[in-house]
C-alpha cells in the first residue's frame, strides 16, 4: 500500500521533474508535508482514507494556531495540488480536496512611492555612488532584487544605441531586455567609475570586489528609507511604483507586463485599480522616475 509520505515524495518528484523553482518545490514540500503529519497524527496513512471533513479540520486547526488567512489559502492551494496529483497518478479515485474552499481575504494593495517620497530616498542616498545606483536601477527598471544581484558587467549596454540592461532567464526571472533611461545611465556611471577592480563580473560588488549579496542591498536600502523618513516601505515596492509609474504614464499594458518579466499579463492588469487616472493613449516610451 502506498501510504501518504510515499505519495508525497512522489509528488516532489513531480514538481522537479515539472522543473518547477525550488522556492516553489520546497513550500509546496512543507506544506504537505505538515499535512500529512497531522493526517498520520489521526491515525490516516492510507489516502484513500483522506476525507474532505478531515482537510476542513486541519484547516481549522492552523486558523487556531493563528496563521493567517493568507497562508491557510496558500496551504489550500498546496493540498488541492497534491491530492489532484495523486488522482491522476491512480492513488486514489476520489479527490476529498475537490469540495475544499480557500478562506477569503482582501490583499493589501501594492505599496507605490509618491513622487516626494522616491525624491526623498534618492536624496537620503545621495553620498552612497553604489548604492545610489542600485536604486535608481531599481526604480527606473522595475528589476525584482534577486534579479538586480545577478546582473554582471557583461549585462549592462551603457553606450549602445539604446542603452539596456539584460536579464537572466534564471529560478525566478523571465528572460528580458530593459531599456535604460537617462538616470540610471549617469547614476550608473558614476558607481563604475569608483567600482573597485576585480576579476568577479558581477556588477555590483563590496569593497573587497565580491558580489553584493541580497540581503546586504535589503538592508542598506531599509536603512535610506529610515532616513529619508519613508514609512512602511519595502524594496519590492520600488519594483510597484516602476509598474504603476509606467501604466500611470501610458505605458501599453502589455509592454509594461513584458519588461517587469510577469508571467500572465493579469499580473500588470491589476495595479490599474491603483491608478485614478490611465491616459488613453498607449506610448512605447518608458518614462523616467
Amino acid at each position: 500500500m502506498i501510504t501518504l509520505s510515499d505519495a508525497r515524495q512522489q509528488f516532489i518528484g513531480h514538481l522537479k521533474g515539472k522543473s518547477r523553482s525550488s522556492a516553489t518545490i520546497l513550500a509546496y514540500g512543507k506544506d504537505v508535508e505538515q499535512l500529512v503529519d497531522y493526517l498520520n497524527s489521526l491515525g490516516i496513512t492510507d489516502p484513500t482514507k483522506v476525507t474532505t471533513e478531515s482537510l476542513n479540520d486541519f484547516m481549522q486547526k492552523l486558523v487556531k494556531e493563528g496563521y493567517t488567512l493568507k497562508s491557510i489559502s496558500r496551504k489550500t492551494n498546496s493540498t488541492k495540488t497534491f491530492f489532484k496529483f495523486i488522482k491522476s497518478s491512480g492513488i486514489i479515485t476520489s479527490d476529498p480536496a475537490d469540495d475544499l474552499g480557500h478562506p477569503t481575504f482582501e490583499s493589501k494593495p501594492p505599496r507605490i512611492l509618491s513622487k516626494m517620497e522616491y525624491r526623498a530616498l534618492r536624496d537620503a542616498a545621495r553620498g552612497d555612488i553604489r548604492m545610489s545606483a542600485v536604486i535608481e536601477v531599481l526604480l527606473q527598471t522595475g528589476v525584482r532584487i534577486g534579479e538586480l544581484s545577478k546582473i554582471t558587467i557583461d549585462d549592462l549596454h551603457l553606450d549602445a544605441e539604446n542603452p539596456n540592461v539584460y536579464i537572466h532567464p534564471e529560478e525566478g526571472s523571465v528572460e528580458r531586455t530593459i531599456p535604460l533611461t537617462k538616470p540610471v545611465i549617469e547614476s550608473l556611471k558614476k558607481y563604475l567609475e569608483i567600482r573597485p577592480k576585480t576579476a568577479n563580473k558581477a556588477l555590483f560588488v563590496t569593497k573587497t570586489g565580491r558580489p553584493l549579496l541580497v540581503r546586504n542591498i535589503r538592508t542598506a536600502i531599509d536603512r535610506y528609507f529610515r532616513l529619508a523618513g519613508i514609512k512602511g516601505a519595502k524594496v519590492n515596492d520600488l519594483r510597484h511604483t516602476w509598474v504603476a509609474h509606467q501604466l500611470e504614464s501610458g505605458i501599453s499594458l502589455t509592454l509594461v507586463s513584458k519588461l517587469a518579466g510577469h508571467k500572465r499579463v493579469s499580473t500588470t492588469e491589476k495595479y490599474l485599480q491603483y491608478i485614478p487616472s490611465r491616459t488613453s493613449e498607449d506610448k512605447a516610451k518608458l518614462e523616467e522616475l
